[in-house]
């Protein structure tokens, strides 16, 4: 199994229009989660955020599309927590050997069904509040340290992270962070 990234990227053609400079900016050891889900050439940008990806060696996973991630070769495939109803053993039938398998999680049983369905990890959120859902309720560092704890596998913090939050988020057990503001941009630092 390779090594998980330490940080990742998602993309959001909401707040990210063109997300090719954010990814070429990405320190080492991050990853890239590409969500631009309603774009006109998703396949064509998937292609080109895989190339940058494989020049920095870092890797690049499609979120809810498995045949775009093996038509391009992609490192692996994002579900969001309501396609794990097929079980995870489905979706790895379309991926390369050796790809990752994430999953969004919301809820300690949904780290619970993504652990028993072998995900490779899964990202949890939202621990703050977040600019992609103002006003949601939030999990907070205490639950997140005590979910993660818990897991049977590496989780990653999603939601209101930022580069301030950094140790936070690290100092309770977790595999890294996720963010669409505070990866696309070094200067930015918000979700």
């Amino acid at each position: 199994m390779r090594k998980l990234p330490h940080r990742i990227l998602l993309t959001d053609s909401v707040r990210i229009e063109d997300p090719r400079d954010a990814v070429r900016a990405l320190p080492a050891r991050s990853g890239v989660i590409l969500r631009h889900y309603n774009v006109s050439d998703r396949a064509g940008l998937a292609r080109e955020l895989l190339a940058i990806c494989r020049t920095k060696k870092i890797p690049l996973l499609v979120a809810g599309d498995p045949s775009l991630a093996r038509a391009i070769g992609a490192d692996g495939l994002h579900l969001p927590e309501d396609m794990l109803t097929h079980g995870l053993g489905h979706w790895r039938r379309w991926l390369i050997p050796g790809a990752f398998l994430c999953v969004a999680a919301h809820s300690p049983k949904a780290l619970r069904k993504a652990a028993l369905a072998s995900a490779s990890f899964a990202l949890l959120s939202p621990v703050f509040q977040t600019e992609s859902h103002p006003g949601s309720k939030t999990i907070g560092i205490h639950r997140f340290a005590n979910w993660t704890s818990n897991a049977q596998l590496p989780v990653y913090a999603l939601g209101g992270v930022t580069h301030q939050r950094e140790g936070r988020i690290l100092s309770t057990g977790a595999a890294g962070w996720a963010a669409v503001g505070a990866l696309s941009n070094i200067n930015k630092d918000h979700d």
